[in-house]
């Protein structure tokens, strides 16, 4: 058989890697459902005239076309009939609210954490497929500024909550769409879209670099490239970035009542996440997320210590998103790259896992004629909740004990006429009762703990 050549984009961890992944997703769902989110779970495909109908990501859509499609098949050539794959999780939960909205009660909370794709180049941290879990709240007609306030507070203590296994401090960036537009358009710049998308750009690229493309895609003159740049760098936890926004703007010309509404907005969840979780907010003013459907609060999550990660959480408000022409659904939503997060904890031996398989105890065999006492006690020991599993073959017993500590299985259990059970760690080895016998609790099931 020829060698298989990798398929660079699409992650597969190794047992150990899954333990810590599965162990991320439930933290994330467990921090949730605490707050009242309930979970969903949206259909893979959507058609392809939805996907692309915001913001640029016509090129990271996969379509999918049938093998055995026809030449003429219209799907082939008419947009509105072809489907692809969805690339983030936003998109389908509008059109989920709108197919469902007689039937959910507003506001409406969610969580989802599926698999998305992108066909984007892959590098580190990024994929082409990988795991997403996002929260959002989606009211009917209005929806109140505090969850703009709760959401990322609620981000903030699920990641916290994985502070114990290793997780790096997080810090979470916002702004406020109203604050850039309205500073932009009291410039007298037009291109605001154009504006927020090179904006967006200013980590990747540099201010240089944005400066021109500033001027030559959105008419900018240099003095109003500086002072996109200059709001830019402003940040700050506190009240003095409002005050120092208000200043530039002053000084700018740039004051309007647009900007005013947008500080009015930031200011109040910088006051309310210093009070709740101090340090963990910053208002960031050159975050401006590049999808044009975020209409408020935009937030980005960076690792401290590991920023050239990048986001690894982001999402806004959004206004106009979910709307059937008559009635609207505003929302605000936060999305972390799970993929992206847990490769950035394995690459840089942040966590391990305490073993790859779930089996605590291996019950050794004697001989292949007394296979089914060994069995008896595996059935006797997984009844009481016990990941057990039987030895593969009745080798000597000191090979059984290393196919144990191969895996990480910490205990040997061999039958006989007594009963015994071993931790091969410590070289410990006691009578036992399979109807009473159990391991510690740290022993229980697989572990993720930090790396040292």
């Amino acid at each position: 058989m020829a060698r298989i050549a990798p398929l660079s984009g699409f992650p597969e961890w190794l047992p150990d890697g899954r333990v810590v992944e599965q162990h991320v997703l439930d933290t994330l769902r467990r921090t949730f459902e605490l707050h009242g989110f309930a979970g969903v779970e949206t259909r893979a495909v959507e058609p392809l005239d939805q996907l692309l109908r915001k913001g640029e990501t016509s090129k990271e859509v996969y379509v999918l076309r049938r093998l055995q499609a026809d030449d003429d098949d219209t799907a082939a050539v008419d947009r509105s009939a072809q489907l692809g794959l969805h690339f983030d999780l936003t998109v389908p939960f509008a059109r989920y609210v709108l197919e469902n909205a007689g039937k959910l009660a507003f506001p409406f909370k969610r969580y989802q954490i599926q698999k998305v794709w992108r066909g984007e180049r892959p590098q580190d941290g990024r994929f082409r497929e990988f795991a997403q879990a996002d929260i959002d709240v989606v009211g009917a007609g209005e929806l109140p500024y505090h969850f703009e306030v709760e959401l990322p507070l609620v981000m903030a203590a699920a990641l916290g909550a994985l502070a114990d296994v290793g997780l790096p401090p997080v810090r979470i960036l916002v702004n406020n769409r109203k604050v850039a537009e309205g500073f932009y358009r009291g410039l007298g710049l037009e291109d605001v879209d154009g504006v927020l998308r090179n904006i967006d750009k200013l980590d990747k690229i540099g201010p240089d670099a944005v400066a021109e493309l500033l001027g030559t895609e959105c008419g900018a003159t240099p003095e109003q490239a500086k002072a996109c740049l200059e709001l830019a760098g402003l940040s700050g936890s506190d009240a003095s970035v409002i005050d120092a926004v208000r200043a530039l703007a002053a000084a700018n010309g740039a004051s309007n009542e647009l900007l005013e509404t947008g500080l009015a907005e930031l200011g109040a969840l910088i006051e309310a996440a210093a009070e709740r979780a101090p340090g963990v907010v910053v208002a960031d003013l050159k975050i401006a997320r590049g999808l044009d459907y975020y209409t408020g609060s935009v937030y980005e999550t960076v690792l401290v210590g590991h920023e050239g990660l990048g986001s690894i959480c982001s999402g806004g408000r959004y206004d106009t998103l979910a709307s059937d022409g008559k009635n609207t659904y505003p929302g605000v939503g936060l999305s972390i790259g799970v993929s992206r997060l847990v490769s950035r904890l394995l690459s840089a031996g942040l966590v391990r896992a305490t073993r790859g398989v779930p089996t605590a105890v291996l019950v050794a065999v004697s001989t292949e004629a007394e296979r089914a006492a060994s069995d008896a006690v595996a059935a006797a020991l997984r009844a009481r909740g016990i990941p057990a599993d039987v030895a593969p073959k009745a080798a000597k017993f000191g090979k059984q004990i290393q196919f144990a500590d191969r895996r990480g299985i910490p205990f040997v259990w061999f039958p006989g006429e007594t009963h015994q059970v071993k931790d091969i760690r410590s070289g410990e080895q006691v009578d036992a009762d399979a109807s009473a016998w159990q391991p510690p609790a740290e022993d229980w099931w697989p572990r993720v703990v930090p790396a040292v």
